[in-house]
């Protein structure tokens, strides 16, 4: 058995450890210096109820209000801020050359996209909607009501960057053009219709903006969570992605694990994560550590982040169907091996822990799940719609 990827194919030592846990140095990263240097606030842990509450100061650099957002399984693969436009204003203008994924969270407006010299093309945004400014190029954020802030919530991979060359003004003032991504196409930001099915099965969908996520058509892939729908997305030539999933009233998702850094947002109806090391197997209540599993309600505009290694279930509560978009690393068209591997290999987080891969089946989890979800359901006299195994 491998130590740090858990059991290989055949294997069945659930109950072993999976990971190895060390203790990490007290350090501080130069981007945990710098976001600390922004003079905004800072939230940190597993979640936040609802981001669109997350305390927010005057942000001289971007021109608005905001907060940086350091969940504990983040692990400075990515980043996480939520931005305020005041009614009726604008973000100041920038460029940077980390990744973003923007998504909408309230109100409505527009953003301009250029690069040096050129012209602007400019689309319009509201809630649910969802983009991802071009590598570097500059772009600028305008809100179009004059009562009411517009809120928006970003994910980057700025802790990579910041990290490794330690110089804001170069992050900030690389003149450099990723004319491999963007040159102010015609189009761009037009929503895509290139979908397809993957040779391993999943669904993707290129496109460089989403008009709502909420209400996106997404695609039947019940390997994730009986009934489901998922569909992955890649935009604007990045390694940072994302997908949407969907699931039924009555059910839940089964528990896997994969590599630090993707945040998820809910979306639709309501329910909880479970969330524990894979070091305690894949049943922790069975093997007397229910303890050490970090429970998380989620709701619309709540956000959590599994940390790295560890198992995680999503479970609906709500009388509807459940939908969550999920930020993160993991792009098939232009991957990061780390990514992968933190998979075990490119399927691996759809794939059993039979087999190798990282996935609880429903016949496999602990039964003291199935129990604690039942219960649930009975207090939201809501039906439960699990599948039945012997």
């Amino acid at each position: 058995m491998d130590p740090w990827l858990g059991p290989v194919s055949g294997e069945q030592e659930y109950e072993e450890t999976f990971v190895i846990e060390r203790k990490r140095p007290p350090t501080v990263t130069p981007y945990e210096r710098w976001i600390e240097q922004e003079g905004i606030p800072v939230s940190h842990g597993h979640g936040l109820a609802d981001v669109t509450e997350a305390p927010r100061g005057a942000w001289q650099r971007m021109g608005g209000s905001g907060a940086y957002i350091q969940l504990d399984g983040m692990e400075g693969i990515t980043g996480l801020y939520v931005a305020e436009i005041p009614p009726g204003g604008a973000l100041n203008p920038e460029r940077h050359i980390y990744e973003e994924v923007i998504c909408v969270l309230r109100g409505n407006g527009l953003t301009e996209v250029w690069q040096e010299g050129g012209s602007k093309q400019v689309f319009e945004w509201h809630e649910g909607s969802l983009f991802a400014p071009p590598l570097n190029a500059w772009h600028r954020l305008f809100n179009g009501r004059a009562s009411e802030p517009a809120i928006f919530l970003a994910l980057t991979n700025a802790p990579l960057i910041m990290d490794l060359y330690r110089r804001p003004d170069f992050v900030y003032e690389c003149p450099f053009e990723f004319d491999d991504r963007y040159t102010g196409q015609d189009g761009f930001f037009a929503v895509g219709d290139n979908r397809y099915q993957t040779p391993w099965g999943g669904y993707r969908w290129e496109t460089n903006f989403i008009p709502d996520v909420r209400d996106a058509l997404i695609d039947a892939s019940d390997t994730k969570a009986a009934g489901g729908r998922l569909t992955q997305f890649e935009i604007s030539g990045n390694s940072l992605i994302g997908h949407i999933s969907e699931w039924p009233a009555g059910r839940y998702h089964k528990a896997h694990y994969h590599g630090a850094g993707a945040v998820l947002l809910g979306l639709k109806s309501k329910g909880y994560v479970l969330m524990w090391p894979n070091s305690i197997g894949p049943r922790p209540y069975e093997a007397g550590r229910g303890d050490e599993v970090v429970r998380v309600d989620w709701g619309p505009s709540a956000i959590y982040c599994p940390p790295n290694g560890w198992f995680h279930q999503h479970f609906n509560t709500g009388a509807e169907s459940a939908r969550h978009l999920a930020l993160r690393t993991g792009s098939n068209l232009h991957p990061l091996r780390f990514a992968i591997a933190a998979k075990r290999f490119e399927n691996g987080t759809t794939t059993s822990i039979r087999e190798g891969g990282t996935l609880v089946e429903y016949e496999d989890e602990d039964p003291a799940i199935r129990r604690m979800y039942e219960d649930a359901l009975v207090r939201e006299g809501v039906e439960c719609r699990m599948p039945v195994f012997a």
